[in-house]
């Protein structure tokens, strides 16, 4: 058997680097695994100015990706019997391999790397087995009906904590229906959720698509199917957006104000099916997308809006927030119709009840449909909440807030009433009056909203 091959690669990015910057690795015959350790400096650098921080991942031969890790760990094992979290088991093809090294800050002084090597030479092991989670969460599937799910989600297969068994006990404590599995640009995590999956919690496949001009989970993935995210343009994003699209799936701008680098949406709304407009615990960022969003449907684009809890640590509370949405049953396609016309709220936990509802002439619609009325005939809406006490029910349309009552702990039902030729649509928010550390209030519950023509 021949002795196991190592060597390092040493090189240097400066603050111009390029997103992207590939490590050529030539792997010969016969080799049954591959490790990859890799380092690099972090200068010290004043307040305000960013260090260094370097992301990593591999493609085998022909560009065929093979996983990624981004800054989550220093090292990854891939052979064809398992793999390191991130990244896809299989044999060692033999040819040239890509390491991708992704700057995604370079200090002032630049930045330093050395990445290491190492072929171990053998007979493989036994074929990897995928197992990915079933399409049917019989015990969870109640016909037409409201289903909670969050849909923003990241274990130890990418930059999460939780293990694949922790995420689904906690969505199950949650009161979730479902959950779609979003790892930082890796579909890895979909070939294990069936060791993982129970007969009441659908999970589905998904990526977050982690590019440098905005995140966008893509919803309802073939288990295994793996979205690119090397590109900054647009014009890109509309290939791998179809890409999702003919999968059966749906694409979702993520936390469209997030603080962090590459995280603020840049790339417009108009490949987006969807909008997270509230993002974990409430902040000022979401405050910032709901006022982004409310300004899209007042010049009349609606995009219907999400909420999802993006939990990484054992701390970040699945759930919070999740969705309730309308489908005829807990599956991925029943789900993203659900989805797609808007016939979802948003919910801060299962706690939280909620009905929004319109009626004219003896005809009622609810959340994300569309009433036809005479400009004059006036327009009955209802909310009922529950669940949600010590809390203040918001009444908006394109005007801005109009209506709105208390709600104690028992609960309550507001109404007021409009017409077409004032109101074009209208949404429901509740809020408690608890500051946060960057807001004055707190969301309790956003709905899509119901339309008037």
């Amino acid at each position: 058997m021949t002795d196991d091959q190592a060597w390092t690669i040493t090189g240097a990015f400066d603050p111009g680097a390029p997103d992207w910057h590939y490590l050529p690795v030539e792997i010969p015959e016969g080799v049954r695994e591959i490790e990859v350790v890799y380092r690099y400096d972090r200068p010290d650098v004043p307040p305000g100015v960013r260090g260094n921080a370097l992301d990593i991942g591999v493609f085998g031969p022909r560009e065929r990706f093979r996983g990624w890790s981004g800054g989550a760990r220093d090292r990854f094992v891939v052979n064809a019997t398992e793999a390191t979290p991130g990244y896809l088991p299989g044999p060692i093809e033999p040819g040239e391999w890509q390491i991708i090294l992704a700057p995604y800050t370079v200090s002032p002084q630049g930045m330093t790397f050395e990445v290491g090597v190492t072929v171990r030479f053998g007979p493989n092991g036994l074929a990897f087995q995928p197992n990915p989670a079933p399409g049917i969460a019989p015990q969870a599937d109640r016909g037409k009906s409201w289903y909670r799910g969050d849909g923003h989600l990241h274990t130890i297969y990418s930059d999460g904590r939780r293990e694949l068994e922790e995420l689904v006990a906690d969505a199950r404590a949650a009161g979730l229906d479902f959950i779609v599995s979003t790892e930082h640009n890796t579909p890895s995590a979909h070939l294990q959720w069936g060791h993982h999956a129970t007969e009441d919690l659908l999970i589905l496949n998904g990526e977050e698509v982690t590019t440098r001009s905005g995140h966008w989970p893509a919803w309802n993935l073939p288990a295994g199917q793996w979205i690119d995210w090397r590109y900054r343009d647009s014009r890109e994003l509309r290939r791998f957006v179809d890409e999702v699209h003919k999968s059966g799936g749906l694409v979702v701008a993520a936390h469209p104000f997030g603080p962090c680098i590459g995280c603020t949406w840049e790339f417009g709304y108009e490949s987006a099916d969807l909008v997270e407009i509230w993002n974990g615990p409430w902040t000022l960022d979401d405050e910032a997308s709901v006022i982004a969003w409310d300004g899209l449907l007042r010049a009349g684009r609606w995009i219907p809006a999400v909420g999802n809890s993006d939990s990484h640590a054992h701390n970040d509370r699945v759930g919070l927030p999740h969705n309730v949405v309308l489908a005829d049953g807990l599956t991925g396609s029943q789900l993203m119709e659900g989805f797609a016309k808007g016939r979802n709220w948003i919910a801060e936990s299962s706690s939280v009840q909620l009905e929004f509802t319109a009626t004219a002439d003896g005809t009622t619609v609810g959340i994300g449909e569309t009433m036809k009325t005479d400009p004059g005939t006036p327009i009955a809406i209802e909310i009922k909440a529950s669940g949600a006490p010590d809390t203040h029910v918001r009444i908006l349309d394109q005007h801005g807030p109009q209506w709105g009552g208390y709600v104690p702990a028992e609960g309550a039902t507001i109404t007021w009433t409009t017409q077409s030729r004032y109101s074009k649509w209208v949404r429901v928010e509740i809020r408690r009056e608890e500051p946060t550390p960057t807001t004055r209030d707190t969301m309790v519950a956003l709905t899509n909203p119901i339309f008037f023509r």
